[in-house]
């Protein structure tokens, strides 16, 4: 079976005209600056410093201007200093033989040549600059089992004991809990070690000693009155509060306190103190040893209020300020022919590309972060409950921006205000609809619901219901699963959870 060609089919030439977006490497590099953090963006200028040659920190003449300045005071302080040293022929005998020659040899160090003697240097200087040395040295932060087994090998144990407790804290969690039996453990450990199920618990009994108090135990109740043998036997009340929770912590949890009175045949004024007793004890002992690293903001815009009106200025530190360095640029301009320059002038073009990029950035923080101050200054002035409602296209349409380009400025830059740093998204919320046509933002409906709650009558919470039939009163319409789920965004608990004894 043969095919042959159609003799309609000829080869022929076709234009289409159509428009693409080209992304050229300059517009790449403005974008990728404008999503980076402040601290991404100070590493990326110090890599950039680093690898073009073309690039150089502007330094401040601030102090060459001042000793200009101030010659004439300079002057005669050098005089009075040197009338002084003339006085002395130890210190001349001193200038002599401290010269500094001009160049120093490759191994040659420092103070081979300058004697550095308590005359030159304060002792007090010397020993704070070691000190802070070592004070500022970083140290890692200490995790629970880091914490529990260094107790462990501290104290005297045998070989047998240290592999049992080891297993055992590893067997603990970040909350001080323990996550298997005492059967398991015991079986993982059987086949290397001839030990009985008796000592893997009486290990356990050790390290529920330890620090922090409570750690090691099995469920909540466990852990409680681990805490509660710490107490001496005379403590007030101590008896009672252990009978509480051994018996009665589901009702506690509940806080079915009729039917716990009616249990315990107590008055609710003493069940008050005994359960503030027990509130005082720690239901996650291991939250005490922090394993988490601290995270810096620096903060990209500040906004003062200076004469009643609100400003917005760039932070100064965020960014240090770079030039392109005047003495290549210089030499590139004397010899535009010499081949060897061509490594400077694609250097010197990436410089101003670069220095381009970050006025670009530095103007749209400024453009975004006044937009932002200028709708929600009822949010500087009086706090949450002034939250307007706004979402990125509102700033988007206003700058005649992307709503891209929008969420690329808003992402990891913060705002330093007077009621705090905040993130340039903590200002953006949904709109809920008002009984006069209005809008009122979602932050400012969950301010008025924290107030509600807090001002509430602990013996009779108010229910999601009564709250979203007061906020309807006020004329935001908000239904009684928004309320649950605003209630759940900010971690406060039902309203069966919130009651209190008086």
């Amino acid at each position: 079976m043969s095919i042959e060609p159609d003799s309609n089919m000829k080869p022929s030439l076709q234009l289409k005209i159509g428009q693409h977006l080209t992304m050229t490497p300059q517009l790449q590099q403005a974008i990728r600056l404008l999503q980076l953090s402040t601290l991404d963006l100070q590493a990326e200028i110090q890599q950039t410093l680093e690898e073009n040659p073309m690039l150089e920190l502007e330094e401040d003449n601030q102090s060459s201007e001042n000793s200009e300045a101030n010659s004439t005071e300079t002057q005669a302080i050098a005089d009075t200093e040197n009338i002084a040293s003339n006085n002395s022929e130890n210190n001349l005998d001193m200038e002599k033989n401290q010269e500094i020659p001009d160049e120093l040899a490759v191994d040659t160090d420092w103070s081979d040549i300058y004697d550095i003697t308590p005359s030159n240097t304060s002792s007090t200087s010397s020993s704070d600059s070691s000190n802070d040395y070592l004070e500022n040295q970083s140290v890692g932060g200490e995790n629970l089992q880091d914490h529990l087994l260094w107790q462990l090998q501290n104290s005297p144990t045998s070989e047998t004991d240290l592999l049992i407790g080891e297993a055992i804290i590893d067997a603990i969690n970040d909350d001080g809990y323990l996550t298997e039996s005492i059967e398991d453990i015991h079986q993982s450990l059987v086949n290397e070690l001839d030990i009985e199920l008796d000592e893997v618990e009486a290990m356990l009994h050790r390290i529920q000693r330890f620090d922090p108090l409570g750690v090691g135990a099995r469920n909540l109740r466990e852990c409680l009155l681990l805490q509660l043998e710490q107490f001496p036997p005379d403590t007030r009340e101590l008896s009672d509060v252990k009978m509480l929770v051994e018996n009665y912590l589901d009702l506690i949890g509940a806080h079915d306190y009729a039917r716990l009175q009616r249990k315990t045949r107590r008055s609710e004024e003493q069940l008050h103190t005994l359960i503030s007793f027990i509130q005082t004890l720690n239901p996650k002992p291991g939250s005490v040893i922090s394993s988490g690293t601290t995270h810096y903001i620096a903060p990209d815009i500040y906004v003062r209020k200076i004469n009643g009106q609100w400003r917005v200025e760039l932070n100064p530190e965020t960014a240090p300020k770079i030039r392109v360095n005047q003495i290549y640029a210089d030499h590139l301009k004397g010899n535009r022919r010499d081949e060897n320059s061509s490594h400077l002038k694609n250097s010197l073009q990436e410089a101003r590309w670069f220095i381009k990029s970050l006025q670009s950035r530095n103007e749209t923080l400024m453009r975004v972060g006044k937009a932002i101050v200028e709708r929600q200054r009822l949010f500087l002035e009086y706090g949450d409950e002034g939250m307007k409602p706004m979402i990125l296209r509102d700033i988007a349409e206003e700058l005649e921006m992307h709503e891209s380009t929008i969420s690329r400025v808003t992402t990891q830059k913060y705002m330093h205000t007077p009621r705090g740093v905040f993130e340039f998204k903590f200002f953006f919320s949904s709109r809920v609809s008002t009984s006069d046509g209005g809008e009122c933002s979602a932050t400012a409906i969950r301010a008025m619901m924290k107030k509600l709650i807090e001002n509430e009558n602990p013996q009779k919470p108010l229910s999601d219901n009564k709250i979203s039939a007061f906020l309807v009163k006020e004329g935001i319409n908000v239904a009684r699963r928004t309320v649950a789920k605003y209630r759940e965004s900010m971690m406060i608990p039902p309203s069966n959870e919130r009651k209190r004894l008086a």
